[in-house]
């Protein structure tokens, strides 16, 4: 049996290719590693936005130079958008790199392997350029491919991206993403619903629509057209699915038509990644953003008009070419008129092939970027604490995650279920991250479902509630419960540890995985939530009541409810 260790950096696009990549070659009976060193085969899935995640991939893919000597059936390969954009060069920079693959060809993968098995000889599989033919010929070389799903690649079980469509036609002046993705092209609703039913029968709770610019989503099937509302309504009522989230937004693609499907449809989150990108219409222009910091304001003045209680973030770069102290100024401002709930900020990475490269001097010093970002990172994290602080006290509804990662380098500790003869239904093996993640389960870029280090600073052994003998009814338990509230918070803090937040407790006086765990989850404006309770909870929606918050985190204990006699109201999930 073939051994694949696969390494991805970017991208929810780049997270989902993967994931589709792994399900081809388990057809073709691989198995999945997270020990590079026991694989035969080893992937590399790139990124190209940044410089940083370039020189990532290539350091990475330097540490396999000579492991062909030990193991001559070695087969690695460079794969995505890097793969695409770089191409021949890659051979050039690594010659033991087997094969290149760009992001049209990723389904060819199985069957590159193979030949490089065959012919010891090097593969190359990209898409045409975007001026090597007409559009629908450079569209047709980009084609997506069967979206095979493979569970152990995802975040977690109970999530799962779903790709709508692919490439980019906004050619802004810094971005390679046209290159790298090629032409903009929709795939038909009917295919999307039956890979969101398949997903919603693996278990699947949450949905999050992927698009380079997904609210520029169309397409005509049986003689009607299709935008993101219509696509959303059609989805929503999938059986199993709680919860519908769509990454990236374009703001002059944000119509109130999407915006009132958002409103009325409940399982729909409210939130909205919208990146204004800069404060400053000159370095917008610059960038060939297609608005001004006056259109951004009108469409942010319609989604507070509609959806008051929607959460908004935005991406920022700072240092682009000929950004001044005043039009820096600008974005700091925007930042403080629209408090975003977070932002993605970053120093501008000059990439050859995009016309910002060709045009225009990087000439912003490299301290000064650093300064910059520096300070626009500090202004939106004053914002984001003072803004999660008006939660304290509020009841939230979270789709549990499971256990944070304090929780589950615990968990890496405790008997696995392996050693207890058992398989996990995910196929992965208790406290086992997805192979190949840089920092986390996570992608780059991406909002983290986890709180900053700062947030789990303790792991405090809790008084845990008296329990009900193992194999009790948990109604059992339950009609005993003597609080007087109809309602109450399970707090699991310490008593002695009055300085530390329940939500940061973590069970000390129990076997790692039998008692109540550091757990997160995010709410329906994408704010993340820690709390104490059973990993049982996983894949559930809990009430969570917070008294607590951080610039990135809210901080809170689990609502549990006194069920009466004959009652057939369920308890959640405790212990």
């Amino acid at each position: 049996m073939h051994r694949l260790y696969i390494e991805t950096v970017g991208c929810q696009m780049n997270v989902l290719d993967s994931e589709l990549v792994v399900a081809a070659l388990r057809q073709r009976g691989y198995e999945l590693t997270s020990d590079p060193q026991s694989a035969d085969t080893i992937l590399f899935n790139t990124c190209s936005v940044r410089e940083h995640a370039e020189h990532k991939t290539y350091s990475s893919v330097g540490r396999f130079k000579y492991g062909k000597r030990k193991n001559p059936e070695l087969v690695i390969g460079v794969i995505g958008c890097m793969a695409q954009k770089d191409q021949q060069q890659i051979f050039e920079k690594a010659p033991h790199v087997d094969l290149v693959v760009g992001t049209g060809q990723l389904g060819e993968i199985p069957d590159l392997v193979d030949e490089v098995r065959r012919t010891r000889k090097k593969q190359l599989a990209v898409s045409l350029g975007r001026k090597a033919g007409s559009r629908n010929e450079v569209a047709a070389s980009f084609e997506s491919y069967d979206p095979l799903r493979d569970p152990t690649m995802r975040p977690s079980p109970w999530q799962a991206f779903v790709r709508i469509m692919i490439g980019c036609d906004k050619f802004c002046t810094y971005c390679v993403v046209p290159t790298t993705r090629g032409p903009e092209q929709s795939r038909l609703p009917s295919e999307i619903h039956r890979e969101v039913q398949a997903l919603s029968h693996q278990g699947v709770k949450e949905i999050t629509l992927l698009g380079q610019t997904v609210n520029s989503y169309k397409v005509v099937e049986n003689g009607r057209q299709h935008r993101l509302s219509d696509l959303i309504g059609l989805i929503h009522e999938t059986p199993g699915i709680e919860r519908i989230k769509f990454v990236t937004n374009f703001p002059k693609d944000m119509t109130n038509d999407l915006l009132f499907a958002l409103r009325d449809l409940p399982k729909c989150a409210r939130y909205l990644h919208v990146p204004l990108q800069h404060g400053c219409n000159e370095q917008l222009k610059k960038m060939k953003r297609g608005y001004t910091v006056e259109d951004y304001r009108e469409m942010m003045s319609r989604i507070r008009e509609i959806l008051p209680d929607c959460a908004v973030s935005s991406d920022f770069i700072v240092g682009f070419c000929g950004e001044t102290d005043e039009a820096f100024q600008c974005s700091l401002e925007a930042v403080r008129e629209f408090r975003f709930k977070n932002s993605f900020i970053f120093k501008y990475s000059p990439r050859p092939g995009t016309k910002a490269f060709d045009l225009y001097a990087d000439d912003v010093p490299e301290d000064v970027k650093k300064a910059r970002n520096n300070e626009l990172l500090r202004v939106q994290n004053e914002i984001s604490e003072e803004d999660n602080a008006g939660f304290i006290g509020r009841r939230v509804e979270v789709l549990v995650e499971g256990p944070s990662k304090k929780a589950q380098a615990l968990l890496a500790d405790a008997p696995t279920a392996a050693d207890s003869g058992t398989a996990r239904a995910d196929g992965m093996d208790d406290g086992q991250a997805l192979p190949g993640w840089h920092a986390g389960a996570e992608p780059v870029s991406y909002p983290q479902s986890h709180p900053a280090p700062a947030d789990l600073v303790s792991l405090t052994a809790p008084t845990i509630p008296s329990q009900a003998p193992a194999g009790a009814d948990p109604m059992d338990s339950a009609q005993k419960d003597t609080h007087p509230n109809p309602t109450a918070v399970q707090n699991l803090s310490s008593p002695a540890s009055e300085n530390v937040h329940p939500g940061n407790a973590i069970s000390g006086n129990t076997a790692p995985g039998t008692g109540p765990l550091q757990l997160v989850g995010r709410t329906k404006c994408d704010r993340i939530v820690v709390f104490s309770g059973n990993p049982r909870l996983a894949g559930t929606l809990a009430e969570i009541e917070i008294d607590d918050v951080t610039q990135t985190t809210l901080l809170g204990n689990i609502v549990t409810r006194q069920v009466q006699a004959g009652s057939h109201t369920l308890l959640p999930i405790m212990v």
